[in-house]
């Protein structure tokens, strides 16, 4: 049974998005199976992040469908996409500086009433990154890059999402941490089941840790496959891998 054919927790189908007359995603269709690491990767400009930002009720799409775990939400407005389940970890971590880890992971559990599971949750975060827990007092401007990505991640994690949407979480990022972040992505994965949509510029970084991989080229699909065969193909090792 190949991975597509399993239950897709998200669908896209015949999206297109257009800023102004351009159009940034031209009838864009991928699935998501239930439990998986898909990958999205591809040039500047070929609408990864404009997907992710589609799908999370950011940007308004023009025409086509997007079904989470069987549900039409093309439409909905953030906050209603995020709690029921859908998480976005954006590019670029936007976590609140001033305020302290604390109190940026608490935000991701605006949306919830259940406190003393909340206070679980803080806790399980700080285990699942340390480095969160060791500086769970400290301005959040203050932390290092990849501090700042777990801090996002482990905000988005607040929420109880059932989907986790990363863009770029490599992005200017020592070397270790992004060893540290994607190790802890497929832990979330394989220990929580955790359905998994990245996008991610270290393609060969992505291509590794995903099952499933789809090529975008200006706002369309190119190529899909097991992201094992992907990385064969000597068009990508040309293009993304530096092979």
């Amino acid at each position: 049974m190949s991975l597509n054919s399993l239950h897709p927790m998200l669908e896209l189908s015949g999206l297109e998005v257009c800023y102004g007359g351009i159009r940034a995603l031209n009838g864009l269709s991928l699935k998501v199976p239930k439990g998986s690491i898909v990958t999205l990767i591809g040039a500047n400009g070929a609408g990864k992040s404009t997907t992710l930002r589609t799908i999370s009720g950011l940007v308004s799409s023009s025409a086509g469908s997007i079904k989470f775990d069987g549900r039409e939400i093309a439409g909905w407005p953030a906050h209603r996409i995020v709690a029921d389940g859908l998480a976005h970890v954006p590019e670029g971590r936007l976590v609140f500086p001033d305020l302290s880890v604390k109190e940026n992971l608490m935000m991701g559990a605006y949306l919830r009433r259940d406190r003393k599971e909340i206070g679980a949750d803080l806790e399980w975060v700080g285990e699942f990154f340390p480095r969160l827990k060791e500086r769970i007092t400290q301005r959040a401007g203050t932390l290092s890059g990849g501090e700042q990505q777990m801090l996002a991640i482990g905000r988005a994690l607040m929420g109880r999402p059932r989907c986790l949407m990363l863009d770029e979480p490599s992005l200017g990022i020592a070397p270790l941490l992004v060893e540290t972040i994607f190790e802890r992505l497929v832990s979330l994965n394989k220990e929580r089941g955790m359905t998994i949509l990245l996008v991610e510029q270290n393609a060969a970084l992505a291509l590794k840790i995903s099952n499933y991989a789809y090529v975008l080229e200006t706002g369309h699909i190119h190529l899909e496959g097991p992201s094992a065969e992907i990385k064969s193909r000597p068009e990508i090792q040309a293009a993304y891998l530096g092979q």
